[in-house]
């Protein structure tokens, strides 16, 4: 054994040629000698001395060679934990290089599915977490570890759901949730998009899991929704990986010649091979978008993040997808209340070719258009199999279908004050078919909520209804628009005078 070690002695000083050929010999005779004779601890002192040589010369291929070895034969050996406490020593040694550390946390976390039970994997995830941490140039593995590591705390916390309480599995989910918040990768400038915007859609749904929807909110908003609109994203992340990869035989033969950092400045490195595509990225997003807004109760943008999914490619191009998506805008523009935007969306959407398909929706649709008071226990009878059907998500809460009873008590208002300009509080509320108490309550709140004008006069009993008045900022905008069209027309008028004065050659008295 002395003798191998003196026969792998390096050369003295940095300039010094390397014999590289021999370098992997000597680390193969190692190996061999870990393995075949079982004498690990005298082949890593070996492999050691070797690598401190080969840093100290500050060699990057033969110390990145020497350094992984040390990780191989562990993991052949089966030997975690010193696996562990050699990625942990190998890291911290004095004037460690970067592309060792790159390179043995790379190689050791394809290891991460070897491991013989959960116990192990995760104390290799936390070791290797530990090790990256703070290091950019292995920024992007760390994230992946603490991806790996929280997707580990959630699948525990549902194994535990069968037989433990909730509390403890919510406390599981939270753990998960924390550990992926811990790592900001909108920051990474060397990740590829698609595996950014995956990271954040699996931080926001932990966050979501675990009633956090403030955070969720924050998080979702890292995501801007033209990311999804580029079409050259996933073509530029292919030909980064192409690059990559053609680059990765030249770096190994000029390995001998120069240094090469982990990671070139500016390069992008190809997404991981689980990271969903950009559509895919897309409809998870609104998915989870509409999980939000479901529990904020925002209707309009719940249909806003359908009509998102709709417009996909994908979505329209296939009728079992698009079918249940497009009933589901519509149900949530008739619970939406009324305003600018949701009149837009309604007629929008009530002119897409696709409803013809639909003729029931297309004629509830219709009801909210036309200008016509609707009945509501009609609207229940004509439309209680559809709700049924969405039982499980428009009209999974008791107050979803409170909140359309209102929207249609709001439409006949707003149909009322389009044909009356007074009228009596019986008459309304025989209009409305509702009590004269309730008649005034929901007139008043739309009155507030500023959706029309209107003034009870409660000892006669007469409502007025009025056109709003513009304010002052309005009108004086409305007064300078005039003023300007006028003076347009007299500077045209003067050009056209001048022009007749000259073809007939007439002078013009100031």
């Amino acid at each position: 054994m002395e003798e191998d070690d003196r026969s792998i002695a390096a050369p003295e000083g940095k300039n010094k040629a390397i014999d590289y050929d021999k370098l992997e010999r000597d680390v193969d005779l190692q190996r061999d000698v870990a393995l075949k004779e079982g004498k690990l601890t005298e082949a890593l002192d070996a492999l050691l001395g070797l690598e401190k040589q080969m840093r100290l010369a500050a060699d990057v291929v033969g110390t990145r060679t020497v350094a992984v070895a040390i990780l191989k034969v562990c993991h052949e050996a089966a030997a975690w934990k010193l696996l562990n406490e050699q990625i942990v020593a190998l890291s911290k040694r004095r004037a460690q290089l970067k592309q060792v550390v790159a390179a043995m946390v790379q190689e050791a976390m394809k290891y991460v599915d070897d491991a013989p039970d959960d116990v192990i994997r995760e104390e290799l995830i936390k070791t290797l977490s530990g090790v990256t941490a703070g290091k950019i140039y292995v920024e992007i593995e760390r994230a992946r570890l603490v991806k790996r590591l929280a997707r580990m705390k959630e699948a525990e916390g549902k194994v535990k759901e069968a037989a433990e309480a909730m509390q403890e599995v919510a406390s599981t989910v939270k753990q998960a949730a924390e550990a992926m918040q811990e790592v900001a990768v909108e920051t990474f400038g060397a990740m590829a998009k698609t595996e950014k915007i995956d990271f954040i859609l699996e931080q926001v749904r932990l966050c979501l899991d675990s009633d956090d929807f403030m955070r969720a909110q924050i998080l979702a908003k890292k995501i801007s929704p033209r990311a999804f609109a580029s079409e050259t994203v996933e073509a530029a992340e292919k030909a980064a990986a192409a690059a990559a990869a053609a680059a990765a035989g030249e770096v190994k033969e000029e390995g001998k010649k120069k240094k090469k950092g982990p990671r070139e400045e500016g390069e992008i490195q190809p997404a991981a091979p689980d990271v969903p595509t950009l559509v895919e990225l897309k409809l998870k997003f609104y998915e989870l978008m509409i999980r939000y807004y479901t529990h904020a109760g925002d209707y309009l943008e719940i249909c806003r993040c359908y009509q998102n999914i709709y417009d996909t490619p994908d979505v329209k191009a296939d009728q079992e997808r698009w079918i249940p998506v497009l009933k589901r805008i519509c149900w949530y523009l008739v619970l939406a209340p009324h305003g600018s935007m949701q009149s837009s969306l309604l007629h929008s959407t009530f002119a897409d070719s696709h409803l013809l398909d639909l003729p029931k929706f297309r004629a509830l649709l219709k009801l909210f258009i036309t200008m016509e008071v609707v009945g509501w226990p009609q609207l229940q009878a004509d439309y209680g199999a559809e709700m049924e059907e969405e039982k499980a998500t428009v009209f999974h809460k008791e107050s979803a279908l409170e909140d359309l009873r209102l929207r249609v008590i709001q439409h006949n208002i707003l149909v009322v004050s389009k044909y009356y300009v007074r009228i009596t509080t019986a008459r309304l509320a025989q209009l409305l078919s509702l009590t004269a108490e309730e008649a005034e309550k929901f007139l008043s709140d739309m009155v507030v909520e500023k959706v029309l004008v209107a003034k009870i006069d409660r000892p006669a009993g007469i409502v007025t209804f009025g056109e709003r008045q513009e304010s002052g900022v309005q009108l004086l905008d409305k007064w300078a628009s005039d003023i300007s069209k006028l003076l347009d027309l007299v500077e045209t008028s003067c050009h056209h005078i001048h022009k007749e004065a000259m073809v007939h050659k007439v002078v013009l008295k100031t």
